[in-house]
């Protein structure tokens, strides 16, 4: 419960008034000051979507706080998902059947 309570605070922080836009978005710079100012997030991965999207985690190493942000090619970032618990991983693939080392 404390978790969905955090997300639409963090959510209704970001009431952008542009008609198209939901009220979970804003100007990616603002996004980013928030992330890291209110709650000690950095960028802890980037990837891009097949919609030319910038997908990105971030994430508080010392509170373990979360957060998946989409930017959109015009800059708009939303938030899409936030938790707590954040673990970075370096999991090597798994050898394929058949493969020998």
């Amino acid at each position: 419960m404390k978790t969905l309570l955090s997300l639409a605070a963090v959510l209704a922080a970001f009431a952008y008034p542009a008609a198209a836009q939901g009220q979970n978005c804003a100007p990616r710079d603002q996004v980013v000051e928030h992330l890291g100012e209110r709650y000690g997030e950095t960028r802890q991965s980037i990837g891009l979507a097949s919609n030319n999207t910038m997908v990105e985690t971030w994430a508080s190493n010392e509170s373990g706080s979360w957060t998946i942000t989409v930017t959109m090619p015009n800059g708009i970032a939303c938030l899409v998902a936030s938790g707590q618990s954040f673990e970075r991983l370096d999991e090597e693939l798994p050898a394929a059947e058949g493969d020998t080392f």
